[in-house]
């Protein structure tokens, strides 16, 4: 199955046939079998016709809506996805505490050590600073897994992410170098990349959400927020080292973006891609996710997009049985 973005102001989805249209404002025609989607994402000024949401809701598309900087507005999704049953078990264990300690510990803990694996994946220097930073890293992660509080472990989650910034501030490419995460909006170029790529991520889980019946809005790490899907932020924890700032790294690193492909937002005072930075960068996030991995828990082979829809399951089961020991997060080598 694919994932169709569309960030082409201008552009017009529609359908003819077997077939998903987008019509560029140059005339360009681009024909896609709609039984081969699974998702499609509009960014900005992109309009879709009646016919081709239709077509998208009868197939089980979902139709994802940003702004042209990635901003999510919302998603059009079919209906019958909704476990009533699931959802009322998943509302009540929010409110266990041990059921969320053991969670929180198995995902934030996994997030440090992801976060460690990617940093030592990409140095090649070993400064005093960096090799602190590794140290901390790796004291906050053994200490997390001894808390018996949600927010201690999320004062060692802060701790690990602070150092590993910082570190990844060092080893990148001087044209990107950052001072810190910040977003909303990102100041600068490596920040915005973060930014895009963590949106995507986010809605990606999202919709396997609902797809396996949950409540996105129902989390137990982050704190409940109106209109934020804190289940999503929950589960995408231990992917974002491994898929997003792997996906940024790589392209900064191997000189596959250039500085000049940023732009200054005056509206909101943030850094955007530029169009061509935008596919660049979406074009190697797809790439991403579509690679296979030998997953340490597995046999065999499986693609990242894959692996995600796995874990969701594997949460999903948890909810079921009531039991959070069932839920193993992803921790690469």
């Amino acid at each position: 199955m694919s994932y169709l973005y569309v960030n082409e102001q201008g552009a017009r989805i529609g359908v003819d046939g077997g077939y998903i249209t987008v019509q560029m404002k140059n005339d360009l025609l681009r024909k896609i079998p709609s039984e081969t989607l699974e998702n499609i994402s509009l960014f900005g000024n992109v309009s879709i016709t009646t016919q081709a949401m239709q077509r998208c809701l009868k197939l089980g598309i979902t139709l994802n809506f940003f702004s042209s900087n990635g901003r999510y507005y919302g998603h059009l999704t079919p209906t019958a996805r909704c476990r009533i049953t699931r959802q009322r078990k998943q509302f009540a264990i929010t409110g266990e505490d041990n059921f969320v300690q053991a969670f929180a510990r198995e995902i934030l803990g996994a997030k440090i050590h992801n976060q460690k694996v990617v940093l030592k994946r990409y140095l090649t220097k070993q400064t005093p600073e960096i090799l602190e930073a590794v140290k901390q890293i790796e004291n906050a992660e053994r200490k997390l897994c001894r808390c018996e509080s949600l927010d201690a472990m999320k004062g060692y989650e802060g701790i690990a992410a602070r150092y590993y910034f910082a570190a990844l501030s060092e080893i990148i490419e001087p044209d990107f170098k950052f001072f810190g995460r910040n977003r909303m909006p990102p100041k600068d170029p490596f920040n915005s990349m973060l930014s895009l790529g963590y949106t995507l991520l986010m809605h990606e889980i999202y919709g396997l959400i609902e797809g396996h019946g949950l409540n996105a809005y129902a989390g137990f790490l982050h704190q409940d927020r109106e209109k934020h899907p804190t289940l999503a932020s929950d589960l995408m924890e231990e992917w974002r080292a491994v898929i997003v700032d792997s996906v940024v790294l790589s392209l900064i690193q191997g000189h596959e973006i250039p500085i000049d492909g940023f732009q200054d937002d005056h509206e909101t005072g943030g850094i955007l891609l530029m169009n061509d930075t935008f596919r660049i960068f979406v074009r190697k996030y797809e790439k991403k996710l579509r690679s296979e991995i030998r997953y340490l828990q597995s046999e065999g082979r499986q693609s990242y997009r894959a692996l995600l829809n796995q874990q969701v399951l594997l949460f999903a089961k948890a909810i079921d049985e009531e039991d959070p020991e069932i839920y193993k997060a992803v921790r690469i080598r």
